[in-house]
């Protein structure tokens, strides 16, 4: 039976408001609310690539597509009050580690101020009941230890990507207490949270300097794949496995309000958890002839250990991860060689979130 709050019984009808809808995330997420029956609206960028989950799989079939910049407050008030969403997803932002390195004023103004705009936003139209703010497994200070991080962790960020979604997490932190707190929860009515996913896969992710991607580019040219951390090691996991988180979550604010508020972690098992040059020796062993690798060291600081502890969210909300980073390798793949076969990439797309949906 599908969990209550991946169920259309809880989502038909219901007005969402969804950031980053023209990314990667944002494409699978917006498919996964359109099958359950939620009037959608998404906010965002137009594709930051020039092949896009988006645009392959149709997306912008099934809501209402408005193109904008979170950076512009007037936009989100005057978005807000349109559409009267009751509950709001956040994933928009500048995602990408080395990016943020050469345009650091650009990610902090797009993470940090985007998030305050729509925050703001929020509380200046009311009527919103459930928020999610999508931030990143980065944004603990990371003491490159063995254990895995629980939400009390200190929060940090080496580098700017990392360091700017914590403040993502400070920033919603000091709204809730403001303007959003507990004890006046009947006046102003609405629930926030954030969520902290690891390393994302799936079909669909065209972006650069992330490991999947690269890979399937390099070996579609025949040329082997460039890596800078082999040994590093990551939570991997499919896309549609935290996206399910947010859903859980965000559902759970709507019906349980504050009791579920704060940030919680969607990570994989700690069978999952595996460096990134085993990562691509699993996937070479799918491909036919893989080119191989090479290491070309970067000077540019990334983690080399980073595990995050999903007790919380399989506690309280029943979710847990549904498939194997196998299974996950495999549907990328599969997904990839689809497009590149040239066939209709909405059907392909939404009879994978429907196989994964079925786990359920």
């Amino acid at each position: 039976m599908e969990a209550v709050g991946l169920s259309p019984t809880f989502w038909s009808g219901k007005r969402v408001l969804l950031t980053g809808h023209t990314g990667f995330k944002g494409s699978w997420l917006a498919l996964w609310l359109e099958s359950l029956g939620a009037q959608v609206s998404g906010f965002a960028l137009d594709p930051g690539t020039e092949s896009s989950l988006y645009e392959l799989a149709r997306v912008g079939e099934g809501l209402n597509d408005q193109r904008g910049d979170l950076r512009d407050l007037g936009a989100l008030l005057e978005l807000i009050a349109e559409t009267e969403p009751e509950i709001v997803l956040h994933l928009a932002a500048q995602p990408l580690v080395r990016e943020a390195y050469r345009d650091p004023l650009g990610t902090y103004s797009s993470n940090v101020m985007g998030t305050l705009n729509l925050l703001e936003a929020m509380r200046q139209v009311g009527g919103v009941r459930a928020c999610v703010l999508v931030t990143t497994d980065k944004v603990y200070a990371n003491q490159e230890w063995a254990w895995p991080y629980r939400e009390n962790e200190a929060l940090g960020g080496h580098d700017p990507y990392s360091s700017s979604k914590a403040c993502c997490e400070l920033l919603a932190q000091s709204y809730v207490a403001s303007f959003f707190p507990s004890e006046r929860y009947e006046a102003h009515g609405l629930a926030v949270a954030t969520a902290r996913a690891g390393n994302v896969l799936g079909g669909g992710d065209f972006s650069p300097e992330r490991l999947i991607p690269d890979v399937l580019r390099a070996w579609s040219a025949d040329e082997p794949v460039t890596l800078r951390y082999p040994q590093a090691v990551r939570p991997w996991q499919h896309a549609l496995e935290p996206l399910a988180g947010y859903l859980q979550l965000a559902a759970a604010l709507y019906e349980r309000g504050p009791e579920v508020a704060g940030a919680w972690n969607f990570g994989p098992g700690e069978e999952d958890m595996c460096s990134v040059g085993d990562v691509v020796e699993r996937l070479a062993g799918r491909w036919p002839q893989a080119p191989g690798l090479r290491v070309e060291r970067s000077e540019l600081h990334e983690a080399g250990l980073l595990r995050l502890d999903s007790s919380r969210a399989r506690q309280l909300l029943g979710w847990q991860p549904r498939w194997s980073l196998q299974q996950c390798l495999e549907h990328t793949l599969d997904w990839h060689l689809a497009w590149k076969n040239g066939e209709d990439m909405r059907s392909v797309t939404l009879a994978q979130l429907n196989q994964y949906r079925g786990g359920f």
